[in-house]
């Protein structure tokens, strides 16, 4: 399926949007200061920044995770239009949010207040959720962006997603009410279900071929 120059301008410019967010994460892992290191060592010191290294691996897992989706939307599209660029833009708006609660959490995980940097960091993943949510009903509506002759694989790709879509704000919700009661639980949440829709994800590019060529031996 050939897509139109305007949703490969709009995923060009989405794919520099989610680089630029995972790569502000590593900014917010601080290196320990020498007073630090005089008091603990070098190695206690490294250890001791095991909250920046949890929030680092959580938020570049998801934004990992998040890109792929937003690179297999974009996939089935045929075309754009002008509320696309909105949903779109929406969707980016809290993507780069992402390095700022990262580093609240990092900063504050060990914290009496840790339960806000908790309900900062889950919520705005919740948003994201939301967002793509969002963005995918807009696609997916009547699919009048996608294309009117999806093959086999293609229309596996559109049930896939629609359940992912319904089923991501859910998961994320469970992790923001987490965070008001356990603040590790509710960014481990958020790990479990980055690597979840990762993996639920991961086999269509091999199993779907898979199916079509058996589908195609039968046939002959």
């Amino acid at each position: 399926m050939r897509r139109t120059s305007e949703t490969n301008r709009i995923e060009a410019f989405s794919d520099g949007v989610f680089s630029i967010s995972a790569t502000l994460l590593i900014l917010e892992v601080k290196i320990p200061s020498q007073l630090t290191v005089n008091e603990n060592g070098l190695a206690g010191a490294l250890i001791s920044l095991w909250p920046a290294y949890l929030g680092y691996i959580t938020s570049f897992i998801t934004i990992l995770v998040f890109w792929t989706h937003h690179h297999w939307i974009f996939s089935l599209m045929k075309r754009s239009d002008h509320s696309l660029v909105y949903w779109n833009g929406v969707l980016l708006l809290v993507v780069t949010f992402i390095p700022f609660p990262t580093g609240l959490l990092a900063e504050y995980l060990l914290h009496p207040q840790s339960k806000i940097a908790a309900i900062v960091y889950t919520g705005n993943f919740l948003l994201v959720s939301l967002a793509f949510h969002g963005l995918w009903r807009h696609i997916s509506k009547e699919k009048r962006l996608l294309s009117t002759s999806a093959s086999f694989m293609e229309e596996n790709s559109y049930h896939r997603i629609s359940r992912h879509y319904r089923l991501g704000p859910s998961c994320y919700l469970i992790a923001f009410l987490a965070s008001w009661i356990s603040e590790v639980l509710s960014v481990s949440l958020c790990l479990i279900i980055a690597i979840f829709f990762a993996i639920r994800a991961w086999p269509l590019e091999t199993l779907i071929p898979r199916i079509e060529q058996k589908n195609a031996d039968y046939d002959g």
